[in-house]
């Protein structure tokens, strides 16, 4: 569940010029605050994808040696970021592994974002990158997935159902995102 200043109704909206760039001053503030410990700071998720309509909110995946919410929370925290309480953040099964993870919203009153804290290496890293790397390069994936997301954003606004539909949907995405990895040569950037 979204923090009570996040609450409001799922909203896609077309692509933004300006996410990239929201993006890299995120990344700058992550960078500061988590020194040498953030291996990687990617834009993820579907404001990564030039021309792909998506919420306006900014992912960001922090790629770390190790995640460690005693370590890394205080961190995050110092600077404002906000670790979400809920259960899922903790781990997340991916390729049917479990790997670990901490999600944080933003300081109350900034832009919006979801920062990812992510093993380096990790199958759940290696997904979030894939994921925006196929959409970048399949122009016919990329439509149709914008156009599942703003339908389906028309018809359930609210963020928990919307995210429960969406997700066996993107596993599917995620079924020709590995075919086009493979037959690509895609490797993690």
């Amino acid at each position: 569940m979204p923090f009570p200043d996040e609450r409001r109704p799922v909203a896609v909206v077309a692509y933004r010029a300006a996410w990239p760039e929201e993006f890299e001053r995120l990344a700058g503030r992550l960078r500061a605050a988590l020194g040498d410990l953030a291996m990687a700071v990617d834009h993820v998720g579907s404001t990564s994808v030039p021309g792909l309509p998506a919420k306006d909110c900014v992912d960001v995946q922090v790629r770390m040696r190790s995640v460690d919410a005693a370590r890394d929370v205080p961190l995050l925290a110092a600077i404002g970021f906000r670790c979400r309480p809920e259960p899922w953040n903790r781990t997340e099964i991916t390729a049917g592994q479990r790997c670990a993870k901490l999600v944080f919203a933003p300081p109350v009153g900034e832009r919006p974002c979801n920062v990812h804290l992510r093993e380096s290496g990790g199958p759940n890293s290696r997904y979030a990158l894939l994921f925006r790397d196929y959409l970048r390069a399949d122009a016919d994936a990329r439509r149709a997935w914008g156009a599942f997301k703003r339908r389906l954003s028309v018809s359930v606004p609210d963020l928990l159902d919307y995210g429960q539909i969406k997700a066996p949907a993107t596993d599917v995405l995620m079924g020709a995102a590995e075919r086009w990895a493979a037959e690509a040569g895609w490797v993690v950037p």
